[in-house]
């Protein structure tokens, strides 16, 4: 088998492979060029047919399968045994995964297995060189995983010189969805679930299984109207949401607003929450911290209402209104009900 390839886990649930899966591939396919490597990808699960038609326009070279029926709904053991004996045989340089409740539980299960270091919620990911200070040793194509560190206050860049694989967790939204080539094709390597996982990881059974649907849909949003701290209050958010109903937008926040209960935790933008990417994005009140401005930096309009001049936010804004939120957004929404008659 290819040896120190890139690895990409895509989560399959509802017989779909989940986008921050898809978002991975994308990025994966970037690097894994830059680095003259094949790009793979590992589904485990049940009723696999056919995933494979879903993950190769993204460019992937290898797909791995592992079926069986025990595999599915993901519990921890079984999954973490098929990565930790694949990648012994295998040996990928980097594995990507998604950083959801899947990827947070597994990732360190299979990097602390095989001594290799993690670094969870990248922001951004590239390869680079690297010079250790101590001993002089010069290491070439390192994946470089960057993300904000101590509070948010720097940008923190991670290499892992000698441990394989160079493991990296990436929220959904992070990264950007883009098919490589819709008529790629790569080969299919269907591996015996038995060779990789024991009995006796299937210790675990689930017994019964319940999903809820988050019905606030931030991250697919055309326009967000988003409340910082500087809201101040519960009530003050109900303006915000008066300007998202006639904007035909949905309500953001940031994590202090959140944090401090003025709205839902489904709303929170951010590194510790959602990444969007709206067309129209209008910060009320948001100072901007590092983190939340990695969550919406992307969007391709950005309207500033603070009373601060010199807010963060208002250097990566495209219009800045300077004064409260409880004096401008009542005049946007009148000027918005007026002129959309």
């Amino acid at each position: 088998m290819d040896q120190n390839n890139l690895i990409v886990y895509c989560e399959f649930e509802d017989g779909k492979v989940a986008d921050v899966s898809l978002e991975l591939l994308t990025k994966g396919r970037q690097l894994a060029s830059e680095l003259g490597v094949k790009l793979e990808a590992l589904v485990i699960g049940d009723n696999l047919e056919g995933v494979e038609d879903q993950i190769f326009p993204y460019g992937a070279d290898v797909v791995y399968k592992v079926a069986d029926k025990r595999l599915y709904p993901y519990t921890s053991n079984p999954h973490a045994s098929v990565l930790i004996n694949l990648f012994k045989e295998i040996k990928p340089q980097i594995c990507l995964m998604g950083a959801t409740c899947i990827g947070r539980d597994l990732g360190p299960r299979v990097s602390s297995a095989l001594h290799s270091g993690l670094t969870a919620d990248c922001t951004s990911l590239v390869i680079g060189d690297h010079k250790d200070p101590k001993t002089g040793k010069d290491y070439q194509n390192l994946l470089y995983q960057i993300r904000p560190a101590f509070g948010g206050n720097i940008v923190a860049t991670i290499v892992n010189p000698d441990c394989r694989p160079q493991m990296a967790t990436v929220r959904e939204g992070v990264m950007k969805k883009e098919v490589f080539d819709a008529n790629h094709k790569g080969e299919v390597v269907n591996l015996d679930a038995s060779k990789y996982v024991s009995d006796s990881d299937f210790v675990v059974e689930i017994i019964d299984r319940h999903i809820e649907k988050s019905k606030i849909n931030i991250k697919n949003a055309p326009i967000i109207v988003a409340g910082g701290y500087g809201i101040g209050s519960k009530e003050g958010f109900e303006l915000v949401h008066e300007l998202a109903n006639v904007l035909g937008a949905e309500v953001g926040a940031t994590r202090a607003a959140v944090d401090a209960g003025f709205t839902d935790h489904a709303r929170q933008i951010g590194q510790t929450g959602v990444t969007v990417r709206p067309k129209l994005y209008i910060a009320c009140g948001i100072s901007g911290q590092i983190q939340h401005i990695a969550g919406m930096q992307d969007s391709s309009i950005i309207i500033s209402i603070n009373p601060d001049e010199n807010a963060p936010i208002n250097a990566i804004a495209d219009y800045v209104i300077t004064g409260n939120y409880e004096d401008v957004l009542p005049k946007l929404i009148k000027y918005y009900k007026k002129n959309s008659k």
